[in-house]
């Protein structure tokens, strides 16, 4: 049998026991009330995300599978996670063995992690939309794409915590950590916690901003080429080669991919001469050449809100993910540094359960920031006034 041996880890449980137990008994039911509420509010808004998919086949969708994989990861969370951590957390003491605190460790390590990685992915996903539309609606069809992908996500999460939580104390040759506490054995090693916080938070952090800022300048780059040459009427002395702020074969430069998305599909076959996206002047009678380039400028002006509203969207959920995950990973490597000796044990509580909020939050900003989720889940809440809902049309 290992030996347990007293470290400064300890102290730090021990210190947020003593620090709660000063409560009174109304804010301890009011503490034990709001995290119920919070297990509760994540685990319907996560399984509403669930339903949406299982009901409505509009959101079967190549990016969407990535948000379907992130609910996942959310609900159990909220099902697994947070109803075993409630009880330790306000009595200070873990009643259900050794066994079920390393399941509960690796869960909540493993789940915690595919969140992040799901988010990356998702931000991942939307970068190529945005500025890779031709490849990336070339890919449509395939389905395996993205389930390796999302398998990916899965592994790469396991890989990261739980073989040190499963065999650390085995390596070591002792645990740290007493009979009735449950944390992981690396909980106060410094290098450890470096290494996994860059690759858990700060890497994902750096390549989801650095896909933001591609999508953002994308987008500004093509409103500002736009601006100048967006619906010019062309001259009728010279043949115009540019349609909607796009540059046509024979320009000084040729269209990016994302740009070139939405004329491959309705590029005629032959250049024509003198196209624009006005409307005909009282000179120029109304042929399938202007009729084609007013259609083809309403399509390239659908294709960039759409790339605006993708970008807002994603901006959001990132800048929730920045908020709720900083103020932790900050926290544990400071104190891991300083032997949980600097940090307050119910500061880095507070930032603890800042993590599993996110997970709350996240099918609210489903429905804020898309309208085929808005749309599916007031389908499912509000059944009687979509009668769609009932003939099988979902």
């Amino acid at each position: 049998m290992f030996q347990y041996s007293a470290q400064p880890v300890n102290r730090l449980v021990s210190t947020f026991w003593i620090t709660f137990s000063k409560f009174s008994l109304g804010v301890l039911v009011l503490l034990a009330f709001l995290m119920v509420l919070l297990c509760v509010v994540t685990i319907l808004g996560n399984t509403l995300v669930i339903l949406a998919f299982v009901m409505d086949r509009n959101l079967r969708h190549r990016s969407n599978y990535f948000f379907l994989n992130l609910a996942v990861s959310d609900f159990a969370v909220g099902v697994f996670c947070m109803p075993l951590y409630i009880p330790y957390s306000l009595t200070g003491k873990w009643h259900l063995g050794r066994g079920i605190c390393k399941l509960w460790l690796v869960m909540d390590y493993l789940l915690c992690t595919a969140s992040v990685f799901n988010i990356v992915l998702i931000s991942y996903d939307r970068f190529l939309s945005v500025t890779k539309a031709v490849s990336y609606r070339a890919q449509q069809g395939i389905t395996s794409n993205p389930a390796i992908k999302m398998v990916a996500i899965w592994v790469l999460a396991f890989l990261l915590y739980c073989p040190a939580i499963l065999f650390w104390e085995h390596v070591a040759g002792h645990s740290v950590v007493a009979a009735d506490q449950c944390y992981a054995e690396f909980f106060d090693n410094w290098y450890f916690l470096l290494c996994a916080s860059t690759l858990e938070f700060f890497v994902p952090l750096l390549l989801v901003t650095y896909f933001n800022v591609h999508i953002f300048h994308n987008i500004q780059r093509r409103q500002r080429r736009g601006s100048v040459q967006d619906c010019e009427p062309a001259r009728s002395s010279s043949p115009s080669w540019r349609f909607c702020g796009l540059p046509w074969p024979g320009a000084s430069s040729p269209p990016s991919e994302a740009e070139d998305s939405v004329s491959s599909s309705t590029r005629p076959k032959k250049d024509s001469l003198g196209t624009n996206c006005s409307s005909p002047s009282r000179d120029n009678s109304v042929t399938p050449e202007n009729d084609y380039s007013i259609s083809f400028c309403a399509k390239t002006r659908s294709k960039l809100q759409q790339d605006k509203k993708i970008a807002k969207s994603l901006a959001i959920i990132v800048c929730v993910f920045t908020i709720c995950w900083a103020p932790y990973s900050l926290l544990m490597i400071i104190r891991g540094a300083c032997q949980g000796t600097c940090v307050h044990s119910f500061l880095y509580e507070a930032t603890f359960w800042l993590l599993w909020i996110n997970s709350s939050l996240n099918p609210f900003l489903y429905s804020l920031c898309h309208v085929k989720f808005r749309m599916a889940f007031l389908k499912i809440l509000c059944h009687k006034k979509f009668p769609t809902l009932r003939s099988g049309s979902f």
